[in-house]
């Protein structure tokens, strides 16, 4: 599915930028993808989706590794 249709960018492409490229920060994603760069209508269901695709990965690594992802950690 189309989440930006000023850069042609899909679900499918935010999705391997994110679990099989390493894009770790929305800024890489949009350097990256042009995601949300235009308009910006886009913006917000696109962020919503990195974050998600973000939070599974760091939980998926954290299960393997038997860490805590950084965004669960106490703050300081």
């Amino acid at each position: 599915m189309y989440i930006c249709s000023c850069n042609a960018v899909t679900d499918g492409q935010i999705k391997r930028c994110v679990t099989d490229e390493g894009v770790c920060t929305w800024r890489e994603l949009m350097q990256k993808t042009k995601v949300g760069t235009q308009c910006g209508i886009c913006a917000k269901y696109a962020f919503a989706l990195f974050k998600e695709l973000k939070a599974a990965k760091d939980n998926a690594v954290a299960t393997e590794t038997g860490t805590v992802p950084d965004s669960e950690s106490p703050q300081r």
